[in-house]
Formats: structure tokens, C-alpha cells, sequence
């Protein structure tokens, strides 16, 4: 996600999930596209074709398990080439400078963030995975009927709740609170120009604080104390007290997710809750989407692959695999994520055409209040 949702060091590793089969097949049918005039047009897109190679282009931080990609190749056909192209924000620079003569044949790890840049350089060829019927029309939001919503996160405010325990201090609740004295020297955040969830934090105060109020928020934390640092491992692994175990800062942006991944990634013998938490307002809600690239010489089995990611055993798979929520509803969730993630009631988002629109203006501004 940048870089969207990109929580790298909790993605190292996928998890196998014991799975029906045939749920892999169960997104390939009839799909809809949408033709030169905007009007939908309906395709067939075959359950299985001549061996075949499509690639896929996607972010570093991609994960899926194994044998899923076995499964499907026997079942269908197709070949999964997975080429990594760094952050999000690189992914999608990159296919922007070759739309219409594309490096692959699909595109996965393109967020709400970065959406309207892609769609704008006219990276893809508009398709709807019919999988995507019963995903939540807010997935969907500016999406123009080109991509499909795959995943989605949230970028949060995590607490460790060892420290706040430790000193008698009570955790902030809001992102009003984290301007308050008692949270002095205490927040450590990414750098909104080099990191997804910094990034994400600063759409974040704009959403709630507007255009007119975000620089004055950020002002606020400067004098309060605000570390800025690069990248989510510096914040969270290295500054972050309740991380790697050498941090000073209690309080970090970081994601929803992140106290279910402390329980995978602990040595054994794992505990049976973690030392962090979540808070829960002042959350930036990230999508991740798939498309055909536009001019792939692949296209029904670059839809196939589409369909094949919105997928019951792909879904599923989502949450161990990259740390995130699948899109379509009523996914079987593991227990670690039932139990321990946290789930914000109201997270705030922006249109991605605004976002695309005065997203160099706003880091500009926010770097002469923030670091200069």
C-alpha cells in the first residue's frame, strides 16, 4: 500500500491455509468490462486455457501462499509470474511510463492513494472481477469500474501498553490528545515524502483537521515533541518502545494489524495477548486494487488472475500472508486477527482524485512546518 499498506516486516513469511480446492475456480465466470463508450460489456472469461504465462506486476511487500499459486496453474492454466517493482509509489510510476505498452499483463498493490495517478496515465484496461459484486460499495469509491478492491487496511496510532502501564500514564484516545503535555517527547512518526504510513498518517490530519487545519495540527506536534524519522522500520522496529525492544517512544504510527502480527512473529513460546494496541480514532483507511494493464497481449487470463485474487482461498489467505483484510465480506478471519486486531468504527479517507491532485503540495507544506 506506498507503498500502501505496506507493513513489510511482519509480511516475511506466508502461511498455509487448509482450503477447499474448488474454491479457487469460484470468481472465474461471466465478468463486465467497460467499453469505449462507458457503457458495460459483458465477457466471458474461460475457467481454463492453453498453458499460459501472465505476470503479474506488483508492489515488494506481495505475498501469497505457495501452493495456491500451484493450484491455480493446474487448474487453469496459467503460469503466475510475480515481478516485484519496489513501493507502490514505484509500481505505479512504472506502469504510468509504459501504459498502453505494458511491462506485464495485471497489476496488483495500486492504492487509493495512488489510484488516481494510474487511472489518469491510463495504466489499465477497465475490468470488474464479477467476485467484486458483494464488496462494500466504500472499497469502490473513485475506482471509475477499472480496478478491483482486493484488500484493505488501516494506519493507526499503536500504543505500548507495558510503558503506559509502567509509568502511571494514561494512553491518548484521540489525535487531539497526542498535542497534550503528558505525550511530550513520547510519538514517533514516518516521513509522509518516504513512507506509506507516514503518508497515510498526514491524509489522516487532513481528513479530520481539513486544509486549513492540518498545518496548524502538525505545528501543535512539532512543539510537542514529534520525532519524524523515514520509514516504518526505523519507527516502529528501532524507536518504538513496544517494537524491537531497544525504543524510547511509546506511541508510533503503524497499522491495525500490527498487534495480531506481534503474536505471529514472537519466538516461541508465543504470548497469549501482545504488549500493544490501538488506537482507534484518527485511523486512514488504505485499498489495494488489481487491474488488466492496458495493451497486455493476455487479457482474458490477466482477468483470470484478477478473478483469482478475490477468490475464497485467496482471500483467506490475505490476512496471514500481507497483514491486511480481505475485501469481500464474510472471508474466514484466523483467530490472531479476531482476537487482536483492532477494527476502527470510523476511519477517515479522501477522495484518491484529491489526494492526486495536492498530494505534492501537502507534503511540501507539512515538510516547512514539520521538519524545517
Amino acid at each position: 500500500m506506498v507503498p500502501a499498506m505496506h507493513l513489510t516486516s511482519h509480511r516475511r513469511s506466508a502461511v498455509v491455509l487448509v482450503l477447499a480446492s474448488s474454491a479457487l475456480l469460484a470468481a472465474c465466470g461471466t465478468s463486465s468490462s467497460t467499453d469505449a463508450s462507458g457503457s458495460p460489456s459483458p465477457t466471458v472469461v474461460p475457467s481454463t486455457f492453453a498453458p499460459t504465462t501472465v505476470t503479474l506486476l506488483t508492489h515488494d511487500s506481495f505475498a501469497v501462499t505457495k501452493s495456491l499459486l500451484t493450484d491455480f496453474t493446474a487448474r487453469t492454466g496459467i503460469t503466475v509470474k510475480i515481478v516485484m517493482e519496489g513501493d507502490a509509489g514505484e509500481l505505479v510510476n512504472k506502469a504510468a511510463l509504459t501504459a498502453g505498452n505494458p511491462e506485464g499483463d495485471a497489476l496488483f498493490g495500486v492504492d487509493n492513494t495512488l489510484l488516481s495517478r494510474a487511472l489518469e496515465a491510463g495504466v489499465f484496461d477497465p475490468y470488474v472481477s464479477p467476485a467484486a459484486a458483494s464488496v462494500p460499495s466504500a472499497l469502490k469509491v473513485a475506482t471509475k469500474d477499472a480496478v478491483t478492491p482486493v484488500d484493505y487496511g488501516d494506519v493507526c496510532v499503536n500504543l505500548d501498553d507495558r510503558w503506559f502501564a509502567a509509568h502511571k500514564v494514561t494512553p491518548p484516545t484521540t489525535l487531539a490528545d497526542l498535542t497534550k503535555p503528558e505525550y511530550k517527547n513520547l510519538l514517533v512518526v514516518e516521513n509522509a515524502a518516504t513512507s506509506s504510513p507516514g503518508l497515510a498518517f498526514l491524509l489522516a490530519t487532513i481528513a479530520r483537521y481539513g486544509e486549513n487545519g492540518y498545518l496548524g495540527y502538525w505545528g501543535q506536534l512539532r512543539a510537542n515533541g514529534v520525532k519524524v524519522v523515514n520509514g516504518w522500520t526505523e519507527a516502529y522496529e528501532d524507536t518504538f518502545s513496544g517494537g524491537g525492544g531497544k525504543g524510547t517512544r511509546p506511541i508510533v504510527v503503524s497499522y491495525a494489524s500490527s498487534p495480531p502480527a506481534e503474536i505471529v512473529y514472537a519466538p516461541d513460546p508465543k504470548p497469549t495477548k501482545p504488549s500493544t494496541s490501538v488506537m482507534t480514532d484518527g485511523c486512514f483507511r488504505q485499498v489495494e486494487y488489481a487491474g488488466v494493464l492496458k495493451g497486455t497481449k493476455n487479457p482474458l487470463a490477466a482477468r483470470a488472475v484478477v478473478d483469482w485474487l478475490l477468490s475464497p482461498a485467496v482471500q483467506a489467505d490475505v490476512p496471514l500472508s500481507m497483514f491486511v483484510l480481505p475485501a469481500v465480506p464474510g472471508t474466514p478471519l484466523p483467530k490472531v486477527f479476531t482476537d487482536f486486531a483492532a477494527t476502527p468504527a470510523d476511519p477517515l479517507t479522501l477522495d484518491p482524485a484529491t489526494i492526486d491532485k495536492n498530494r505534492s503540495a501537502w507534503i511540501d507544506a507539512w515538510d516547512q512546518v514539520t521538519l524545517r
